[in-house]
């Protein structure tokens, strides 16, 4: 008799679950909403700068100094640093193939040959 009880006490409770109807789960969250979530969502695509497409050590003459440029793909911008780890001076071409200019500096040429001008220095020609 204790079996029948007790099974009709379990089939009386999973009957109650049952009859609720409602079978959504229940999203717990403790975190706010994001308040910028519509504007992120309607912002432009954010454009990645161009890779590196070529890093190159030149020598430069006269003097045998040594400058370090990166150049990026689209050939329109370019890093030169006058030390190794030095930190890097961002030049912009407005067409590819136009010098590279920015920061007083100007590089003209191509990954294996230019003509490099500093701030305040003449020019200097220089070779990969």
């Amino acid at each position: 008799m204790k079996t029948r009880t007790l099974a009709s006490v379990a089939a009386l409770a999973l009957l109650s679950l049952t009859a609720c109807g409602d079978n959504t789960p229940v999203e717990v969250d403790s975190r706010a909403a994001d308040p910028m979530a519509e504007q992120l969502k309607n912002a432009a695509q954010v454009e990645l700068p161009p890779a590196i497409e070529k890093a190159v050590t030149f020598r430069c003459q006269p003097g045998n100094g040594l400058i370090y440029v990166d150049f990026f793909q689209g050939r329109k911008l370019a890093n030169v640093r006058t030390e190794k780890t030095g930190m890097p001076t961002q030049l912009k071409a407005p067409e590819a193939g136009q010098p590279f200019v920015g920061g007083g500096y100007t590089i003209e040429g191509t990954p294996t040959s230019i003509t490099y001008t500093a701030p305040g220095k003449s020019a200097l020609t220089c070779k990969a």
